[in-house]
C-alpha cells in the first residue's frame, strides 16, 4: 500500500508540473501541457486506480496551492478525473468463468477497448462543456464571451505589426465569427485525440516496462455498440438548434465523430488484411488524416457503415478462412 500512495504522490507531483508548464507562455508549454493526464494513466495501468485516484487529489492540490482554487478544478476537470477514469476502466476484468480446470484462475474477460474510446470521447465532450460557463451561462453570452477573448487576442496581433495590410480588421472580424463556430467544436476533438493519446501512450510505457496486467488489444477488432449510432444522430440532429442545447450537442457530436473515425481505422485494418498492398494502404489512410485532417470524415463514415451492416463480418465470410500451407 506504501508503495501505491509514493507512487500516486509522485505521478501528481509530474501531472502538476506539466499542466503548470502553460503559465511559462512558451510554445514548448503547449505539448507539455496535453501530457499532464499521462503520469496519472501510467499510475493507474501500472500499479492500480488507487495510485491514479491519489495522482489526481495531488497534483490538483499542489496547483490550487500554488496557483488557487481555479487550477484546482480545471486540472481536475481536464486531467485528473479523466485519466483516473481511464486508467480504472482499461484495468477492469471480470472472470469468463466460475474457475479454471484443477482449480486455476479462470481466464478474465476484459473492458473491451471500444468502449474505452467511446469514454475518452464523452469524458472531451463534457471537459469542453464545463468550460462553457467561463465566458458565458447562456448563447448568447457564452459566443459574446468567447468573441470578446478572441478579439482582444487578433487586436493584440494587428496591433503588433508596423503596417498591417488595408482590409485586416474586416477579416479579422469574419476570422472570429468562424471561430467562435468552429472552436467548441476543435476543442473536444483535440480533448478526445488526447484522451486517447495519452492511454495509448501511457500503456506502450507500463507494458514495456512489464507492468501491463492486461493482453494489449487488436485494433482491427474494435467495435462500438450499436445504440451509440443512434446517439450520434440525435446529437447531429439536435446541434441544428438553437440555443446552448445547440452547442452542448455540437460538441457532443465532435467527440463522437472523431470516434467513429478510430472506429473507420478499426475496420480499415480487418478489411485490408490479407491484401498485397495493405501497407500503402494503411499508411496512405494514416497520412491523409495527419496531414490534411479532413480524410477523417470517410473513416467516420467507414466505422458507421461498419456499426450498422457489419462490414468486417461480410468482408470476413467473402474472404473465407485462411489458407493452410
Amino acid at each position: 500500500m506504501m508503495q501505491i500512495v509514493i507512487i500516486g504522490i509522485g505521478a501528481g507531483v509530474a501531472a502538476a508540473l506539466l499542466f503548470a508548464s502553460v503559465t511559462s507562455g512558451i510554445w514548448l508549454s503547449i505539448p507539455l501541457f496535453y501530457l499532464a493526464p499521462l503520469p496519472i494513466m501510467i499510475a493507474g495501468l501500472g500499479w492500480s486506480h488507487w495510485a491514479a485516484l491519489i495522482a489526481s487529489l495531488t497534483g490538483a492540490l499542489t496547483l490550487g496551492g500554488i496557483f488557487g482554487v481555479v487550477f484546482l478544478f480545471a486540472f481536475l476537470a481536464g486531467a485528473g478525473v479523466p485519466a483516473w477514469w481511464l486508467g480504472y476502466l482499461a484495468m477492469l476484468a471480470r472472470p469468463v468463468t466460475a474457475s479454471g480446470p484443477g482449480g486455476q484462475q479462470a481466464p478474465l474477460e476484459w473492458y473491451p477497448p471500444g468502449r474505452l474510446v467511446i469514454w475518452a470521447a464523452l469524458l472531451a465532450a463534457l471537459v469542453v462543456i464545463v468550460a462553457i460557463p467561463n465566458f458565458g451561462t447562456d448563447a448568447e453570452s457564452f459566443r459574446a464571451g468567447l468573441r470578446g477573448a478572441l478579439n482582444t487576442v487578433l487586436r493584440a496581433e494587428i496591433a503588433t505589426q508596423a503596417e498591417p495590410p488595408s482590409g485586416m480588421p474586416a477579416r479579422a472580424d469574419r476570422l472570429i465569427e468562424f471561430l467562435v463556430s468552429a472552436i467548441p467544436l476543435a476543442a473536444a476533438i483535440l480533448a478526445t485525440i488526447t484522451n486517447l493519446f495519452n492511454l495509448w501512450l501511457a500503456a506502450r510505457i507500463v507494458k514495456f516496462s512489464g507492468r501491463l496486467g492486461r493482453p494489449w488489444p487488436q485494433l482491427s477488432a474494435l467495435k462500438f455498440p450499436p445504440s451509440l449510432a443512434a446517439i450520434l444522430a440525435v446529437a447531429v440532429a439536435l446541434s441544428f438548434v438553437d440555443g446552448m442545447l445547440g452547442i452542448v450537442a455540437g460538441i457532443t457530436s465532435a467527440a463522437l465523430l472523431l470516434a467513429y473515425g478510430v472506429l473507420g481505422f478499426a475496420v480499415l485494418h480487418a478489411i485490408t488484411q490479407g491484401l498485397q498492398m495493405r501497407p500503402f494502404l494503411l499508411g496512405l489512410a494514416y497520412a491523409a488524416v495527419f496531414l490534411i485532417g479532413w480524410p477523417i470524415l470517410a473513416l467516420c463514415l467507414l466505422g458507421l457503415i461498419d456499426t450498422t451492416i457489419d462490414l468486417r463480418g461480410r468482408v470476413a465470410r467473402k474472404r473465407g478462412p485462411p489458407a493452410i500451407s
